[in-house]
């Protein structure tokens, strides 16, 4: 296999690039004027993965973006938190950017998001411990060179943030093993008859939600390994429209998607139906309404306009109209086709049909329903 197959030759040309290339120049921008201390084996500062994530404008002149739009506080507490010896655990309901957290603190620190250990569950232990090549293992026996790194391992080593994404989905026996290397900062390998001590840097930051059938709760031995850091959903309306919006906007650049960019009120129906129907009741709070097995989360939301970008863009004007969003708030709303159904119907009837300028929505969803 060629190395352009493998690494890509192009980073232009890649569905998704790793945050740590994609915000390259924020990134090189903020380790100029970054004077403060820094923990070992860090590229910034705290205040500077902070600036990172939050966004601001630096004393040359450079903006950063924003990453996470939220209470600033958290943040902080989360970068303290891996300044530390402990490890950081992001708690939410799923959609609530936690993965996208976990992602840009360890480009921001480490300047490397790419160790992780995806959960699941089938993840087996040997993703967060180590594993062997079994060619080598039957003609060699145990060794170094038979042994192969999983990225807590090389995290270890290397003195990097690793990612642990979804936690709780994975089985509590293999969840255990983390135990030993955030308590003691060691993996042993009792086949080699040794262990890997972790060097200064290392640190673990894991994502986790509770309210997804499947999820495995943790142990109290390992819950106390972490410190824990609840990502809440966003608290208004504005700033939901704002995020959706900004994150729109760059998943169409991303996947050159070359129809108009949605206007704010078609982004605001749809942010409305989901905090709605995810808080049970309507926006001016007077009718109290059912709620759907969903969650309607902002990554949810999220997916529905970028979807409807893509119908109107290819098979419409380019210009994003109700009928484009309808069948992805639909998919997104009923998951039970029964329970889900009842629920969605009742508020299309009292709800989206007698609002005004909503008759569109109303009958582009009834087509779907």
């Amino acid at each position: 296999m060629s190395k352009q197959a493998t690494t890509g030759a192009d980073s232009g040309s890649r569905l998704r690039d790793t945050a740590e290339r994609q915000h390259a120049g924020e990134l090189e921008a903020l380790a100029r004027v970054d004077d403060r201390a820094r923990p070992a084996r860090w590229r910034l500062s705290p205040w500077a993965v902070v600036t990172y994530l939050m966004g601001g404008k630096l004393k040359d002149g450079t903006v950063i973006t924003p990453k996470y739009v939220g209470n600033q506080r958290l943040i902080e507490i989360a970068v303290a938190t891996l300044a530390t010896d402990r490890a950081l655990l992001l708690l939410g309901v799923p959609g609530t950017a936690k993965s996208w957290v976990s992602e840009h603190l360890a480009a921001a620190i480490s300047g490397d998001s790419t160790l992780m250990v995806q959960g699941t569950a089938g993840t087996p232990e040997e993703a967060i411990r180590y594993g062997w090549n079994y060619a080598l293992l039957l003609a060699k026996g145990p060794s170094r060179e038979a042994l192969v790194s999983s990225p807590v391992m090389r995290g270890m080593t290397e003195g990097k943030i690793v990612r642990v994404e979804e936690l709780t989905r994975v089985p509590s026996d293999v969840q255990d093993t983390l135990i030993t290397i955030l308590s003691e900062k060691t993996l042993p390998v009792p086949e080699l008859n040794e262990e890997v001590r972790a060097v200064k840097g290392f640190n673990i930051i894991a994502t986790a939600n509770d309210r997804d059938k499947g999820v495995n709760e943790l142990s109290s031995a390992l819950k106390r390994r972490f410190n824990t850091v609840v990502l809440p959903v966003p608290e208004t309306m504005e700033e939901e429209v704002g995020i959706v919006q900004r994150r729109v906007a760059q998943m169409g650049r991303a996947l050159d998607l070359p129809g108009e960019t949605p206007a704010v009120e078609e982004i605001r129906r749809v942010v409305t139906v989901f905090r709605e129907l995810r808080e049970g009741k309507t926006a001016d709070g007077k009718s109290k309404l059912k709620q759907p097995s969903s969650t309607l989360s902002t990554a949810e939301a999220i997916s529905v306009i970028t979807n409807g970008i893509a119908l109107a863009t290819h098979f419409g004007d380019g210009k994003l109209k109700a009928g484009d969003v309808a069948s992805g708030m639909i998919g997104a709303i009923v998951k039970d086709p029964v329970l889900d159904r009842v629920v969605m119907q009742e508020y299309l009837e009292t709800v989206v049909k007698e609002r005004d300028g909503w008759k569109d929505l109303y009958r582009a969803c009834k087509e779907v329903l």
